[in-house]
């Protein structure tokens, strides 16, 4: 008992997380779609509005590249799902000896690489361009043809893989019971295997468009000169996005949703009509208008939540002040900024504050240090004072001769007193004399004149 609670459990766990994961992303992105905020975000929370979805209305290079991926996407529908038709077709006439050889060949291009796939289209029809000497305005170099030529190369295998799957299910006896009726072979293939593949026929169309519509790394080769969505969105990502892709995301996630709700309700009734044709035909109930109370139907429920979802976001966003929200927001913006601003000054202050008093501390710390007491105030003006109470200082040994040394009288004495001349030194006293050259003057005169003679 208690281990199937806990696996109960562990399974309801699963399957949330599961939703969880799948779908968290979309949810959060729709609502980043209606936020008021610059940048897509969900947190914090400021005004709802609708705003993004006119900027998305007055994007023109974005509806540009919306409106050729359309066109891509139906180009490509109309080349790869009769490929796709007839690969499978020719799969279910081969032998079966061929048949693996052939379903290989036929399903590689799935497993290349979108961006081998891109640039061999450009190479191949570039070269053929050149073969036939066609010009740059020649369709070989039109970025829409080598597009849907270059995605329908892989799309078409996908939906080759759709035809099989229904194809397996068909009995070849009903088209043998055609041909030994009558019908020519085109009749055969028009009024008993077209029927047959209608559904899947349709799950291909499907399939193709979607898979062109969000295809990338061939299209951002092919698309020679031609915006299309992606690339306009991969631009956008580079150089900055804004909610308004939010909002386109939420207008197509809206459109698939009321789509597949629209389709199921077509299916059912059908089959509900099949059904009762059936019946009828065995003669077990008569043929009577198929009726279907709408409120019991999931996929009708469905549509009428989008439409009441679309409808209350409408209402809203126009009756809740978005004018003055943004006011009341850019105002808290500012208060917020400035507080911000405030708590930093003065982190800073306190920083330095705290750094001054690291650094008086430190100084103090070097002032204080082992075997430097006695020389803290050594630069005083007080110590040329004499200090009251204390007795002069007694010479120290051997500087008595020196006590002195610097007094200012020994001038006046030294003046008094006659220097006596070194020894050795009693001829050069009058060196320096100016009579010196009087009497070297009255010398000078009877040598020249002996030298005259």
């Amino acid at each position: 008992m208690i281990s199937d609670r806990i696996r109960q459990f562990f399974v309801l766990f699963f399957v949330i997380g599961f939703f969880i994961y799948l779908f968290g992303p979309l949810i959060i992105m729709g609502l980043t779609a209606f936020n008021t905020s610059a940048f897509p975000r969900v947190t914090p929370w400021e005004c709802f509005t609708v705003e993004w979805f006119e900027v998305l209305a007055n994007d023109k290079r974005l509806l540009e590249g919306l409106r050729n991926s359309f066109l891509i996407g139906f180009g490509v529908v109309c080349f790869a799902v009769p490929l796709g038709l007839a690969g499978a077709l020719m799969l279910m006439q081969v032998k079966d000896r061929v048949r693996p050889w052939y379903y290989t060949v036929v399903i590689s291009p799935i497993l290349v690489p979108g961006v081998v796939l891109g640039i061999s289209t450009l190479l191949f029809w570039d070269r053929v361009g050149l073969m036939f000497g066609a010009s740059r305005d020649s369709i070989f170099y039109n970025g829409f043809f080598l597009t849907i030529v270059g995605q329908s190369t892989f799309i078409a295998a996908y939906t080759m893989l759709v035809f099989i799957s229904r194809l397996q299910r068909f009995d070849p006896a009903q088209e043998e019971a055609a041909l030994d009726l009558g019908a020519t072979h085109v009749q055969s293939f028009r009024k008993v295997l077209l029927p047959f593949l209608k559904p899947a026929i349709a799950s291909a169309t499907v399939l193709a468009f979607l898979a062109s519509f969000e295809n990338y790394n061939t299209t951002v080769f092919t698309s020679i000169g031609t915006s299309v969505l992606t690339t306009v969105l991969a631009s956008k990502v580079r150089y900055g996005i804004d909610p308004s892709i939010s909002a386109l995301a939420v207008s197509i996630v809206v459109l698939t949703i009321f789509g597949a709700a629209m389709h199921e309700v077509f299916k059912r009734r059908e089959e509900a009509e099949a059904k009762q044709a059936g019946l009828v035909a065995a003669g077990l109930q008569e043929k009577k208008k198929v009726q279907r109370q709408w409120f019991v139907d999931p996929a009708v429920i469905i549509i009428l939540l989008v439409f009441i979802a679309g409808l209350g976001t409408a209402f809203f966003a126009g009756t809740m002040g978005v004018d003055e929200c943004k006011v009341a927001v850019k105002e808290q913006k500012q208060a917020a900024t400035k507080k911000r601003v405030e708590a930093l000054q003065k982190r800073n202050q306190e920083r330095e504050a705290a750094e001054k008093a690291a650094a008086e501390a430190k100084r103090l710390e070097r002032s204080q240090r082992t075997g430097t007491e006695n020389f803290n105030t050594i630069f005083s003006n007080e110590n040329l004072k004499p200090q009251p109470g204390k007795k002069a200082d007694t010479p120290r040994t051997g500087t008595e001769n020196f006590s002195g040394i610097f007094d200012s009288g020994n001038l006046q004495q030294q003046a008094g007193q006659e220097d006596e001349a070194p020894t050795g030194t009693e001829n050069f006293q009058g060196i320096f004399s100016s009579d010196n050259l009087q009497q070297q003057s009255g010398q000078e005169q009877p040598e020249t004149e002996d030298a005259n003679q």
